[in-house]
């Protein structure tokens, strides 16, 4: 392995010496027209070409995304090698960077990979899977970025920097889609000046379609989009010195319930047990809600989205400048699913996350065009989150599923699975012939619709110190430095409580109750458990039976929250060696560490109406060394850059089940190195052909999860594109045919071996949670007249309609039924824009 990592970094290095190579066979320069697009971007806090920044850095200009059809960051990840997005629903994103997956829900989690709105971090899963409408560019750097991104760059960090107002210009646009599917998409952007230094800019979006699994049990398909996002901006420039902006975000998505299908029961009729279709994830499901839960709820997702943001820059003269970040954000979302995959309602779970973050950011920056340039800082941030996640089980169905009775793959109907004796021959197989006759009747009459909640809680207050220099010896040769200093105040709380008592809940405990019984004792117990409506008496001294759950065990009082206080405090840095042998060509090393900072992971008490356990989890670090080359060459007609990295993970935290709960712990240490390429070439006028790939061997070093692959992460991702464009018909038609393709990824860090799952609560030994090496392709086709400001176009996404999932495992894992979630059909639609 160690031969093969050498003989991979070397070719790989070689290939960047060939791109820095082909410089030397520059031409003249080409007309602006057969020019690759030369973008100006900020990742490094000024204004920089993208070839004279010495990052992995990909950025797109909204003209870009546009062409291509981005509107989310699903299909951005396409485009750019390293790259990962998984859309679960827009409340269950993960964001994946060179291997490394930023995904989790829970309050108490900090992510990998930071995503920022104009500088201001959005990171949280819950909230951070954004409409991309109106946008000015978007700005991908990977490799430990907490110098330049901040908290959250363990890994990487996009950055969306949005279209502001703009008083020099009155701009308006409206556009619209529609599609197969039901699909409809309206957008407009009206900019308006108020004066010559002030103006404000508005822009909105809203998108539906209708999903593309049907549910076989009636009611919407699943899998729906509809999502409303609008934007307000204001400007203000009164002089050359001063720039104030101020951005309102808001979005709303209600999308109907995510296609959880299970691989292990077929979608059947929960009356009469008819078989309604197979176990293929992209083929119709059967789902619904338990009755009653959440007072009603129905599948699927509402969650809503706001912030504002104020960007004021300052310049004292040419060479210094004073910025200000100012921001407030909230987002709240509730989704209701079903776990279980299957027809009969034995699981229903719910997410209701919420959180509200502030931050303050002062940064100073000096360029006068010399030797020296930087920047310094100071920032704060507060975030108060919280993550509950209630559940219903059906003790009738999760019995016979627990004790092998539940019929696969075509599971009973209701008659047979509720019928008393049926339950009561349950009992007794569960209690190993412990509970017998009358009392496993009088216990499997009490099998009822169970319901409890968890719920934890993270607190941050956090203050961070940072600067970065960059010193140009000469014309050829630079270093640049930076350093970060953070400090955070946590406070993580948990808290869980049952609505009422489980009997299947105290059924599983029996084993390891019964033996610290007296005979009389045990008799006792189970007759407790026998008594009609044993689900809802109290506990008290004359009915000392606990208030048992199942997912999790109530805490004292039921439902007291147990919170912990701590602080952590690191250091990240970064050290880059720039050469730049011509105007056109950079080669660059580099070497940074980055950090995850301590988490504390809540657990729950070990045994009903006890307190919640806290253990820390070490912050993660990571170790970067780098090297990469860029050029445009051919008289600015071909754009080639090209990275090698290799990392070093200490503390990999990640996440395992602990009784049937996610909990995140120390995997130990993780190795991850690979090469990223991307090229651009405009062949002629008419034709610009663009190509990315990216190798990432990320693989866990020690630990439970020895040898394992990062979940998310295939080894190989490449995409191949191009544009071509011929005047015709008194217009232009442009084609845009794109093929993205990627290697099999698992979906877990488990790998799905059976073997690691021996804590859920029952046992899962098939391996097929995996996706398999898949490509997709996508065209576009579009008409400009030049006598008018409108485009008309057509598109068709997945064109020859792969089937592929993605996402495996999920929530039904934990009891052994693993559920599979389909990935998008083949799509197609018509387009229309106007425009001043």
């Amino acid at each position: 392995m160690r031969a093969f990592r050498t003989t991979l970094l070397m070719t790989a290095v070689s290939g960047l010496a060939l791109i820095a190579g082909v410089a030397h066979a520059a031409e003249p320069d080409a007309p602006a027209s057969e020019q690759v697009e030369e973008l100006v971007v900020t990742a490094q806090k000024r204004e920089q070409k993208l070839l004279d920044v010495p990052i992995a850095l990909t950025a797109y200009s909204g003209s870009t995304l546009q062409t291509l059809g981005v509107q989310e960051f699903d299909k951005l990840s396409s485009f750019v090698p390293g790259f990962q997005v998984q859309n679960q629903s827009p409340n269950n994103p993960g964001f994946v960077m060179r291997g490394i997956t930023s995904d989790s829900g829970d309050a108490t989690v900090e992510p990998r990979v930071s995503v920022f709105q104009d500088g201001v971090s959005i990171s949280k899963s819950r909230g951070s899977y954004v409409e991309l409408f109106d946008v000015q560019r978007i700005e991908v750097a990977k490799g430990p970025q907490s110098t330049l991104f901040g908290r959250g760059a363990l890994i990487g960090a996009v950055n969306i920097i949005q279209n502001k107002a703009d008083p020099a210009a009155l701009d308006w646009r409206v556009g619209a889609e529609l599609g197969d599917h039901g699909y409809g998409l309206f957008e407009g952007m009206a900019n308006v000046p108020l004066s010559d230094t002030f103006a404000v800019r508005f822009a909105g979006r809203y998108k539906e379609r209708d999903g593309a699994v049907e549910n076989l049990l009636g009611g919407k398909n699943l899998g729906s989009t509809d999502t409303g996002a609008a934007r307000l901006a204001f400007r203000w420039t009164p002089n050359d010195k001063l720039d104030a902006n101020l951005i309102l975000n808001y979005e709303a998505d209600h999308p109907t319930g995510t296609s959880f299908k299970s691989g292990t029961f077929n979608p059947t009729d929960p009356t009469t047990g008819q078989v309604l279709g197979d176990r293929d994830p992209n083929s119709g499901a059967a789902l619904s809600a338990g009755s009653g839960f959440n007072g009603g709820a129905q599948l699927g997702l509402k969650r809503f989205v706001q912030g504002a943001t104020a960007l004021v820059d300052y310049k004292f003269n040419d060479a210094w400048k004073l910025s200000s970040i100012t921001a407030a954000r909230h987002f709240q979302s509730n989704e209701t699913f079903d776990p279980d995959g299957f027809s009969l309602p034995m699981l229903t779970f719910a997410e209701d996350a919420r959180g509200t973050q502030y931050s303050q950011e002062f940064r100073l920056n000096y360029d006068d065009g010399g030797a020296l340039s930087g920047f310094a800082g100071v920032s704060y941030f507060n975030e108060d989150a919280q993550t509950s996640v209630p559940s219903q089980i059906d003790e009738r169905y999760a019995l016979a599923l627990i004790t092998g009775q539940l019929t696969k793959p075509n599971p009973q109907p209701n008659a047979v699975l509720t019928n008393n004796t049926f339950l009561a021959a349950l009992v007794t197989g569960l209690s190993g012939g412990a509970i017998t006759g009358a009392a496993a009747q009088g216990i499997a009459a009490n099998l009822h619709a169970h319901r409890e909640s968890y719920t934890n809680y993270g607190k941050t207050e956090s203050f961070d110190v940072y600067g970065d220099g960059t010193w140009r010896l000469n014309d050829q040769f630079e270093l640049s430095a930076g350093l970060r200093y953070t400090h955070d105040d946590k406070s993580s709380a948990f808290a869980s409580s049952v609505q009422d008592r489980s009997i299947l809940g105290a059924l599983i405990a029996l084993p390891s109750i019964l033996p610290t019984l007296t005979p009389a004792g045990r008799v006792a117990f189970i007759t407790a458990l026998a008594t009609p409506g044993a689900a809802s008496i109290p506990t008290s001294a004359a009915y000392p039976i606990p208030m048992f759950g199942i997912v999790s065990q109530p805490t004292s009082n039921n439902g007291d929250i147990y919170s912990q206080d701590f602080s952590d405090e690191g250091l990240t840095w970064r050290l880059v060696g720039r050469y730049k042998p011509d105007a056109n060509t950079s080669l660059y090393a580099s070497y940074a560490r980055g950090r995850r900072p301590e988490v504390l992971s809540v657990g729950q008490p070990s045994a009903p109406m006890g307190v919640a356990r806290f253990t820390p989890v070490e912050a993660e670090t990571v170790d970067s060394y780098e090297v990469g080359a860029k050029t445009r060459t051919l008289g600015g007609r071909l754009s080639l850059d090209g990275a090698v990295y290799a990392y070093d993970y200490d503390n990999f935290q990640t996440t395992i089940i602990v009784a049937n709960k996610p909990t995140t712990t120390n995997a130990g240490k993780a190795k991850a190195y690979g090469f990223e390429g991307q090229a651009i070439w405009q062949a002629a006028s008419f034709a610009e052909i663009f190509a990315t790939y990216a190798y990432s061997h990320g693989r866990f070093d020690t630990g439970l999860y020895d040898g394992n692959r990062f979940r998310l992460s295939p080894d190989h991702k490449a995409s191949l594109g191009a544009t071509f464009s011929a005047d015709l018909l008194n217009g232009r038609f442009s084609f845009t045919p794109i093929y993205a393709w990627q290697s099999k990824t698992f979906f877990s860090d488990d790998n799905d071996i059976a073997a690691l799952q021996v804590n859920n609560l029952l046992p899962d030994t098939a391996v097929d949670e995996f996706q398999k090496a898949y490509g997709l392709l996508d065209l576009r086709v579009q008409y400009q007249p030049s006598f008018a400001s409108w485009t008309v176009g057509a598109f068709v996404t997945n064109a020859t309609d792969e089937k592929y999932i993605k996402d495996a495992g999920n929530t039904g894992d934990n009891f052994g039924i693993p559920t599979f979630i389909a990935g998008n059909p083949r799509y197609y639609g018509v387009t229309f824009s106007l425009r001043r």
